[in-house]
């Protein structure tokens, strides 16, 4: 039966058309974004999960640039105390030239108070970002290395300790108080039992045992040098370790984000292109049924 009232082809064919163009629109959307679940309407869950971890991911670039800033603090004390170390094995050997017989130990010890500035500059000189880790006080100095989030989703950020010492045998060139360097502290400037220190260290009236002292000291220095560049580095190593990871990681939170998120674009061609034509039949039928009513038309003509 056909009415002019009701035409159920027509309204059957909307409906597909309707439905046709919704699916459409979806697809060309995420075509043009690229994403699948773009907005919380297209998967709660996924959009809650990929925001959440796309956060996180902005909080670990700013650690790696953190990181980078730690590696470049450490690698300036490290080339501080490489270079100290470098300028206290001259003045050794001007201390083991000194014992020879007819030696101008003041001549030598021009020489000494030369290298014994030098070290002045380099303790002054190794400061990165206001911090410098060869001359300073007792006390830590911290680098950021990580950003974490537990299993109760709390979150917090991880430091990469330093302790500084001014003892002897610490790590730090000379103590620091106030801003200024303190001459009497650390590896350089404690004396020994004599008085003596390797930046005080005046051998201009000395005598060959009283050289073979200041030997042992100089010794001592270079040892405790030593194991603060061992402690240097094995920083350095730790943090340019935690750089790979955050590096890694933060590849594996965007891939794993684009497994929740991203689109198939392969699929969502096919798909496009398939939505397309059903598309243009959906039209083709919805004018088809509506020419229905027009033939009705005929049967009133004369």
């Amino acid at each position: 039966m056909t009415s002019i009232n009701t035409n159920n082809s027509a309204m059957a064919a909307l409906q597909t058309l309707r439905t046709v163009n919704s699916n459409l629109e979806s697809t060309q959307n995420r075509v043009s974004t690229g994403y699948r679940v773009d907005t919380a309407s297209d998967n709660a869950a996924y959009w809650s999960i990929a925001t959440t971890m796309r956060s996180d991911n902005k909080a670990l670039s700013a650690v790696s640039d953190a990181l980078g800033l730690g590696a470049a603090k450490v690698d300036t004390a490290y080339t501080a105390m490489d270079s100290a170390i470098d300028v206290v094995d001259e003045i050794k050997a001007k201390l083991v030239a000194a014992t020879e017989d007819g030696v101008d130990k003041s001549k030598v010890q021009e020489e000494i108070s030369q290298l014994q500035e030098q070290l002045m500059s380099i303790a002054q000189s190794a400061s990165f970002s206001g911090e410098n880790w060869v001359a300073g006080a007792d006390g830590t100095v911290s680098v950021v290395s990580s950003f974490v989030r537990d299993g109760s989703g709390a979150v917090s950020v991880k430091m990469t300790d330093y302790a500084l010492d001014t003892s002897s045998m610490g790590n730090v060139l000379f103590g620091m108080s106030g801003g200024s360097i303190e001459t009497s502290t650390g590896i350089l400037g404690t004396a020994d039992a004599n008085g003596d220190s390797v930046y005080s260290l005046d051998i201009t009236d000395f005598t060959t045992g009283q050289i073979q002292s200041a030997l042992s000291t100089v010794e001592s220095a270079l040892s405790a040098m030593t194991s603060a560049g061992a402690q240097l580095g094995s920083v350095s190593t730790r943090i340019e370790l935690q750089e790979d990871f955050v590096s890694a990681l933060s590849d594996s939170i965007d891939s794993g984000v684009g497994r929740l998120v991203d689109a198939d674009m392969e699929e969502e061609s096919s798909r496009l292109s398939a939505l397309q034509t059903q598309q243009q039949l959906a039209i083709q039928s919805l004018s088809i049924a509506n020419s229905s009513s027009q033939n009705i038309l005929s049967l009133f003509r004369g």
